[in-house]
């Protein structure tokens, strides 16, 4: 079961956002970049600590479509063709929370790898 349940989620495409509020009060605005980046699929981690990709050039990615998985995750459809990730409640909940460590830490790890982001979020 999940600690964490969301009360209400929202994609605003024109935006690229995905408003997503909890019982606990809590409420976060995640940009589709910063879901694309960082992804919960293997494609995106890795198959264990250290062999996940850097992924470059997502600044303008959207989500397609929503499916439910369950009453635990939902799988987002990038249009990007990306579609194996499945966010639990709990890993939307924690990207949310970490939101700033977590994005200051991807822009670090692009200019380490030579890229510079767009813009900055």
């Amino acid at each position: 079961m999940s600690q964490h349940a969301p009360t209400e989620l929202n994609l605003h495409r024109q935006s690229r956002v995905l408003e997503i509020s909890f019982a606990d009060g809590a409420n976060f605005n995640l940009p589709c970049e910063y879901l694309r980046v960082f992804s919960p699929s293997a494609e995106v981690q890795g198959h264990g600590p250290g062999q996940g990709t850097l992924q470059i050039g997502k600044e303008d990615v959207n989500v397609d479509q929503i499916d439910p998985v369950g009453n635990y995750a939902v799988c987002l459809h990038f249009d990007d063709g990306h579609n194996t990730g499945i966010y639990s409640w709990d890993t939307l909940y924690q990207l949310g929370a970490r939101r700033k460590e977590n994005w200051k830490e991807y822009l670090a790890k692009l200019e380490a790898a030579g890229h510079k982001h767009k813009e900055s979020n």
